[in-house]
């Protein structure tokens, strides 16, 4: 029995098709979401909207520091390893469970896959590159998504035989839900035509979290705003960090976070998106929609290369030009492998490896 586990929104999209290949292919699978995303709007909607069963267990972990998070995952989901006995433990990306269930099957000799291995910032401040080295340097099966992760877990020295390119899942879900997406005409709602808008989402804490920071961004969107208008779906940290920073913005609207199929009928269709996410920078390069990622990395490099994506620092001077300056429709790339496909390569592989220790065991 594989068990699957989920935590946060961008788990549930990179997940979902994986979970339902291996309902469709009747592998044993026992499905977890620690709740680390408990509302609504960012977690149980989802589920519906991505056509995902149930989960199996829910460990209800909430918010708190990433200690606190971290060590309520660790002694919940240990409990559930020790009940279930799987024989293998899937995560996926970067967030706090993604690390702390791989550490309880690594402690309990479990085996671990990781979906989206190898990405890499460079950057030791995110809490999301400290998740994503230690979690790869844990897992027996690294599913990578770009060149550039294959590159970077060679170099830090992990097992080729370990290494599978298989390509984005998140982009399987992306094709999956697009034309459902589209069908709702979700800009309609905010009484804007399809291409005259922007989609904002901010969320990262070196950029909503330092007030002078903030405030750099804040000024960036007004600007914009004065002549194209903004989207704005607030993260839940966001608007806790805001101070009313977000609220009286010329040209912004400022909305509750949407659901998986309305942000992506929005995205798809909006003039360009601004943003620090990292998913987003895959899902616009998908789209062909330019992305003006606020950040001074990215762990995303195909989507520099490739793809839509552009990095600016988080300054309003910088901000604005690049909202001015955008790409005049030029072709872009779609990278290698992200052909919607990417769940049933990694199933492949998941049934290999089940054979294989069947084999072992009988031997």
């Amino acid at each position: 029995m594989i068990c699957t586990v989920v935590g946060a929104r961008p788990n549930f999209i990179k997940m979902a098709p994986i979970i339902l290949e291996l309902k469709r292919r009747g592998i044993p699978q026992f499905f977890v979401h620690t709740g680390q995303h408990y509302d609504a709007k960012m977690s149980t909607i989802f589920f519906d909207e991505l056509n995902m069963p149930q989960p199996d267990d829910y460990l209800g972990v909430g918010s708190g520091s990433h200690a606190e998070q971290t060590a309520r995952i660790l002694t919940a989901f240990e409990a559930v390893c020790v009940m279930q006995q799987p024989q293998l433990v899937m995560v996926a990306g970067d967030v706090n469970s993604t690390l702390a269930c791989s550490l309880v099957a690594a402690k309990l000799q479990i085996p671990v896959a990781h979906v989206e291995s190898g990405l890499r910032s460079f950057d030791r401040t995110m809490p999301e590159e400290i998740n994503r080295v230690l979690t790869d340097h844990i897992a027996d099966l690294l599913f990578t998504t770009e060149a550039s992760g294959n590159e970077n877990l060679r170099w830090e020295g992990i097992a080729p035989e370990k290494i599978h390119f298989v390509g984005n899942s998140m982009i399987d879900s992306l094709h999956t839900h697009l034309d459902k997406a589209l069908a709702r005409t979700p800009w309609i709602a905010f009484d804007v035509p399809p291409g005259a808008y922007g989609v904002v989402t901010f969320h990262r804490p070196s950029n909503v979290d330092d007030p002078a920071t903030a405030r750099e961004l804040a000024h960036a969107l007004a600007r914009i705003g004065s002549t194209t208008r903004l989207i704005f779906p607030i993260h839940p940290r966001t608007k806790a960090n805001s101070d009313g920073l977000w609220e009286s913005l010329e040209g912004v609207t400022l909305v509750e976070p949407l659901g998986y199929l309305d942000f992506l009928g929005l995205m798809a269709k909006a003039k360009f998106v601004l943003t620090d996410s990292g998913g987003i920078q895959e899902e616009t390069t998908a789209l062909g929609v330019p992305c003006i990622t606020v950040r001074h990395n990215t762990e995303r490099p195909i989507t520099l290369t490739e793809g839509t994506n552009q990095l600016v620092a988080p300054q309003a001077d910088a901000i604005v030009r690049a909202a001015q300056q955008l790409p005049s429709g030029a072709e872009h790339n779609i990278p290698p492998l992200w052909d919607g496909h990417a769940a049933q390569r990694i199933v492949d592989v998941l049934q290999q490896w089940l054979a294989s220790q069947a084999d072992e065991s009988r031997s």
